[in-house]
């Protein structure tokens, strides 16, 4: 409300209803709580329980699919040592040969005492070599015959040794790092006169 002037000291009220009107719709439309309150409303429990399902699915999915990696991860290790072993094996097979032609030389009679000499350092040097890598000699003389390292060229009774004891060994075996690098060639005890058996081909 304001105060017109009439004239020397008359003061008349002016009355603006408009003004208040303008206050009071202003203030019908500002928005309550409760306006706000419905804006932030939770989604409907069927929303949240499928949500929860969804990201238990993908959890799942997740975990299987870095399982799924770590057996590719081992398998691919495995096949790389397993490679790498059998790589090795095969120089090996070369070198113990090597050593069999050594050990013939030393055991032939009437070589020259400096040759032999020589032969004899170099096949130390090749059995101390072998034993650094893990290579392990198998001479199963006297023992009971084992078809997972021996191999049976001849089956024949021998006096004084009992049936199933390796009676000879034509050739030595070898293992490397647990796996058997060749099998001992070698001759069984039988209990009883049988014809000889050949146990296959030479390796």
């Amino acid at each position: 409300m304001s105060k017109k002037s009439n004239g020397p000291g008359d003061e008349l009220p002016v009355v603006t209803p408009d003004a208040g009107g303008a206050v009071a719709e202003a203030e019908a439309v500002e928005p309550g709580p409760e306006a706000v309150t419905g804006l932030a409303e939770s989604p409907p429990a069927d929303e949240t329980e499928a949500l929860r399902r969804e990201r238990d699915e993908l959890k799942e999915a997740l975990l299987r699919r870095r399982a799924d990696f770590e057996n590719y991860r081992r398998r691919v290790e495995r096949d790389r040592g397993a490679a790498t072993a059998e790589a090795e094996a095969g120089i090996l097979r070369q070198v113990v040969g090597t050593v069999d032609n050594l050990e013939r030389a030393l055991a032939a009679s009437g070589a020259d005492s400096t040759l032999r000499q020589g032969v004899d350092l170099t096949h130390r040097e090749l059995v101390a070599l072998l034993d650094s890598l893990g290579v392990v000699a198998i001479a199963p003389l006297g023992e009971r015959f084992d078809p997972a390292l021996h191999q049976a060229i001849l089956h024949e009774p021998v006096t004084g040794i009992a049936e199933g004891t390796v009676a000879e060994v034509y050739r030595k075996g070898y293992t490397y790092k647990d796996r058997l690098l060749r099998p001992a060639l070698v001759k069984v005890a039988s209990g009883g006169a049988e014809p000889a058996a050949a146990g296959g081909d030479l390796q």
